[in-house]
């Protein structure tokens, strides 16, 4: 499987740099810089991000998040498929009023008025003092302490803050019929064996999108997980429309 060696080589790499890169994915330095008027790091990948989700969908949680890979790490000690649809909407209950409080805050301080990209780092490191420590080492609990109360990656399907940002750029892509990265089957050469399914990293029930004929679901990661376990090579990760 030389696509998911490549995958786990990037994400070992982006948690050894998840020290440095903290800050430029968090959702509260984007508060404290909206307050001060300033566009912060953090703004701007998050920015980034809903713009390569018109092309790449979800992918950047399969291949390049940090979060996802601790989650994901967790999974191979713990992997029970997380059962509850109804946790992935507590993401989307914490992101609409953080975006509203980003709003208010930007609009109390007369408007973003200047970009800082390293803003709240120390020469564009993250852990820069004690608190970013701690901060850091409460984030890395609630990752793996989901991941273990919940299922395989609790943390992206319950309270991930960039999450919506991909989900919605994919939702926008697909919508207009986009070209871009997405999860193709060919149906009548499955056998139905279910491994795809026991392969998921989100928990979902591929066999299932692929007998339905519509692989479209806003919490695949496009990891290719499924795509190399298929005995039978059904699956694959192509640069195509939306069906219609």
């Amino acid at each position: 499987m030389p696509s998911q060696k490549w995958r786990w080589t990037l994400l070992i790499a982006m948690v050894v740099l998840f020290p440095v890169t903290f800050y430029y994915v968090s959702p509260y330095v984007i508060l404290m810089g909206a307050a001060e008027g300033v566009v912060a790091g953090s703004f701007l990948v998050f920015g980034v991000l809903f713009l390569s989700a018109l092309v790449f969908g979800r992918a950047f949680c399969g291949w390049l998040c940090p979060a996802g890979a601790i989650g994901q790490a967790v999974c191979r000690f713990h992997g029970k498929r997380v059962r509850h649809r109804w946790l992935r909407w507590i993401k989307y209950g914490i992101w609409v009023p953080w975006i509203g409080l980003i709003v208010w805050l930007s609009i109390r301080a007369g408007g973003l008025h200047r970009v800082d990209f390293t803003y709240q780092t120390w020469h564009g490191i993250s852990m820069a003092s004690l608190q970013a420590v701690f901060v850091f080492a409460v984030v890395l609990a609630l990752i793996a302490g989901l991941a273990l109360a919940i299922g395989r990656r609790g943390f992206c399907h319950a309270v991930c803050w960039m999450a919506p940002f991909l989900v919605l750029g994919t939702r926008i892509r697909d919508r207009v019929r986009l070209p871009g990265l997405r999860l193709v089957a060919q149906p009548n050469l499955c056998v139905r064996c279910g491994s795809c399914t026991k392969a998921c990293p989100m928990s979902l029930d591929v066999q299932k999108m692929v007998e339905s004929g519509d692989m479209t679901n806003a919490e695949c990661i496009l990891c290719g997980q499924c795509v190399d376990r298929c005995p039978k090579d059904v699956l694959s990760l192509r640069f195509t429309r939306a069906s219609s």
